[in-house]
């Protein structure tokens, strides 16, 4: 595979490599890691959403979360923060749609509150989502640009 880049809007800034995670659905963040958040796990964070057969069982920990949006209750936010505090929650989150409330308020509550960075960028277009696919190796500059293969 060829490199392909794209540049989207920093939301929290910071450089990242890794693999990417892949929900071409919305991500239900509360549905996602709900078992997690009972069994207070620090070790792996299975994804528990039954209805994201993308993701269902696999381990959400540490990972480059590539998604449009999310959606879940009001609890969303808290949730992203409180997988981050505990290690298990996402190094970064790339939207391809422009970033919603939910996730907002995760990610500034994680940095703000617990001193805790989730690298976030949107607005990356309907390309992006198109084009990454699961375990493609993902680069992301602090800039917004990010770099797939």
């Amino acid at each position: 595979m060829s490199k392909k880049t794209f540049r989207g809007r920093v939301v929290l800034p910071g450089n990242v490599t890794g693999t990417a995670t892949v929900s071409r659905q919305a991500f239900n963040t509360t549905g996602s890691y709900f078992e997690n958040m009972l069994a207070g796990r620090r070790d792996s964070a299975p994804c528990t959403d039954s209805n994201n057969p993308e993701l269902f069982r696999k381990d959400l920990s540490g990972t480059i979360l590539c998604t449009c949006t999310t959606v879940g209750s009001t609890m969303g936010g808290m949730v992203l923060m409180g997988m981050k505090q505990v290690g298990v929650g996402p190094q970064a989150l790339l939207f391809s749609q422009p970033i919603d409330t939910l996730a907002a308020a995760g990610v500034v509550m994680a940095e703000v509150w617990k001193d805790l960075r989730i690298v976030t960028i949107d607005m990356l277009g309907d390309e992006f989502l198109e084009t990454v696919q699961m375990g493609d190796p993902i680069s992301i500059d602090e800039d917004g640009t990010v770099e797939i293969g």
